[in-house]
């Protein structure tokens, strides 16, 4: 069964295709309207963005099709004239604005898609863009989960949350998901239909079973009939999209696709074998194995192999193979091994629990210590913290740690790494901190060359101990700089830093394909939730989905030493000493 954590998680813009459109008023407003609004977005002449809206609004109000009128005839009609049918006569021509084409090609794709977000009027959106330099939808809806609205003229609390919630839902009718956004839904649509056929067999497959941190569909093997299967879901809202003999793939209220392989009971578990390993494991395997016949279970595959048991999660490289058939394979992370909470941000910075609420909950999780890593001061869009408000909040930790021992908050920083690859604070402020996490969130559109400067510089830094979600990627947002990871090992093995496992289902950064590379040359890694309130711990788990993907083992993951060991190892740091 599958088991998650609950987390609260078209396209329709009248931007000109190369195709020749359907022409009507409605389109031809359109045009007038988006060009209206992209003029105050980048700050142009207020007094012509506001004759194109309301010229958009006479246009819509017109009982004449625009195509059909005499064309001598346009700029007498209310409200146009003559300046108005030029461009009314352009788009009848060619099916194109050229002055829209010439601020489109001047707008990020990104910031366009925001006009989709409910409740997001031009000057927000320039705010957004401008001042908090935010690109995508994505982009947004993390720093609302971050409380980075907050901190600007026009964002209250309301406004945020109502923003979030409309991302929310553009989000749901997309074509890829974030593992985390289909995790509760697939638990509870498996529950139904298997309570619903009962003497049908299910197990789910595909991305989902392999942990991938993005996928398309959610898939399952079933022995139910077809006409069955088809039956009850067409009676809960889902449509059918295709159907094989193999497999029939339906789409549902949620917009996520979920495909159904079709098997017996004597190909079940072949068919969960084939549908849950990457191509590149499954043409490794054919040499071992080229026929797989009837068998009760995976495990009875892979013991007729004469291999241990690999699990779904680490099927993609054939590596893993060789790792099984020599005992080198490892067993890997749980949730159950992490003992502390490392990275998490409080109302010090853009936190919205204070520390000794995060502290509880933490105790309340059975935690030993909790990290606390505010913002450093150039991060003024996040309350980036000043050396004075430094030397308050460590008073105030001093405090809670004699009242919550033998807990422990050790005292931290999320140290921004400036242009130049310099640290936020100076050195002796950095000396007063337990453990510095050194992160990039400024000028991400980098070449190569530059973020790895940036980055080598900052690991060169002896106060640094974690480096912070290394590549700046949102999922299914924003790329990441580009950066040479091998380089980047060697840097973190050389000087003793962790790198981090972002566990947030945005980020998922470092990679999880680039954890044994990490290993191999014995870099620490850590899988830390970035919490910005306490229900931001249960990111953990998708952190820990990820590292088991890439082979973590408890023993190379910094959160799971006890509190007593993660203490001793700070201290031997701090004073120069190896791991």
């Amino acid at each position: 069964m599958l088991s998650c954590p609950a987390r609260s998680g078209t396209f329709f813009m009248s931007v000109q295709s190369s195709n020749f459109p359907p022409m009507d008023n409605y389109f031809i407003a359109d045009q007038f309207s988006m060009l209206a609004k992209l003029m105050d977005i980048h700050g142009e002449n207020t007094f012509r963005a506001k004759s194109y809206s309301i010229a958009a609004y006479n246009i819509e109000q017109l009982k004449d099709p625009l195509p059909e009128m005499d064309r001598n005839s346009i700029a007498a009609q209310k409200g146009i004239g003559d300046s108005t049918a030029k461009k009314i006569l352009e788009i009848l021509d060619t099916g194109r604005l050229k002055a829209l084409d010439d601020i489109i090609a001047s707008t990020p794709t990104g910031v366009l898609e925001l006009l989709q977000v409910k409740g997001l009027g031009p000057k927000k959106i320039a705010t957004i863009w401008k001042e908090m330099g935010i690109e995508s939808i994505g982009e947004l809806l993390y720093a609302c989960q971050e409380n980075r609205l907050l901190m600007y003229k026009g964002f209250g609390a309301k406004t945020q949350q109502n923003v979030k919630e409309a991302i929310e839902f553009l989000l749901r009718h997309k074509d890829k998901f974030l593992y985390a956004e289909v995790c509760t839904y697939a638990e509870s649509f498996e529950k139904a239909i298997r309570e619903k056929i009962p003497e049908s067999r299910f197990a789910v497959t595909g991305a989902f079973r392999m942990q991938s941190v993005v996928l398309d569909a959610l898939e399952w093997i079933t022995t139910a009939p077809p006409g069955q299967l088809s039956s009850f879901l067409a009676d809960n809202g889902y449509s059918q999209i295709e159907s094989t003999d193999g497999a029939s793939r339906f789409r549902g209220p949620e917009n996520i696709p979920v495909t159904f392989h079709h098997a017996t009971n004597d190909t079940f578990a072949k068919r969960l074998f084939e549908t849950s390993c990457s191509s590149a494991f499954r043409e490794a395997w054919g040499p071992l194995h080229n026929e797989l016949g009837s068998y009760k279970d995976e495990e009875d595959i892979f013991r007729s192999a004469g291999l241990p048991f690999i699990p779904a999660c680490r099927r993609e490289d054939e590596s893993v193979i060789t790792q099984a058939r020599t005992g080198m394979l490892k067993d890997t992370i749980e949730v159950v091994d992490i003992k502390g909470i490392i990275h998490s941000h409080s109302t010090w910075s853009d936190g919205s629990q204070s520390i000794s609420d995060m502290a509880k909950a933490c105790i309340g999780m059975g935690m030993e210590y909790l990290v606390i890593s505010d913002h450093s001061r150039s991060a003024s869009y996040a309350g980036g913290l000043s050396i004075e408000k430094i030397l308050e909040q460590h008073a105030e930790i001093d405090a809670l740690n004699s009242a919550f021992a033998p807990f422990h908050i050790f005292k931290s920083i999320e140290c921004d790494i400036l242009g130049d690859g310099r640290m936020d604070y100076p050195d002796e402020v950095l000396a007063t901190f337990d453990l510095v996490i050194a992160s990039i969130h400024s000028n991400l559109k980098m070449t190569e060359e530059k973020a790895m400067q940036r980055l080598l510089t900052a690991i060169e830094n002896p106060y640094t101990t974690i480096l912070g979600h290394m590549t700046g990627r949102l999922l299914l947002s924003r790329p990441g700089y580009p950066v040479d990871h091998l380089r980047i090992i060697d840097a973190c093995a050389a000087h003793h830093v962790t790198i981090e496992i972002n566990a947030h289902p945005r980020r998922l950064d470092i990679d999880w394909s680039w954890i044994q590379s990490a290993m191999n040359k014995g870099v620490r890694l850590s899988i830390n939730p970035d919490a910005h309130s306490a229900e931001g711990f249960r990111d953990i788990r998708f952190g820990v989905l990820a590292a088991q993907k890439g082979g973590l083992t408890k023993a190379f993951n910094l959160s799971s030493m006890s509190g007593m060991e993660i203490r001793e190892y700070l201290e031997n740091r701090k004073s120069g000493l190896k791991r």
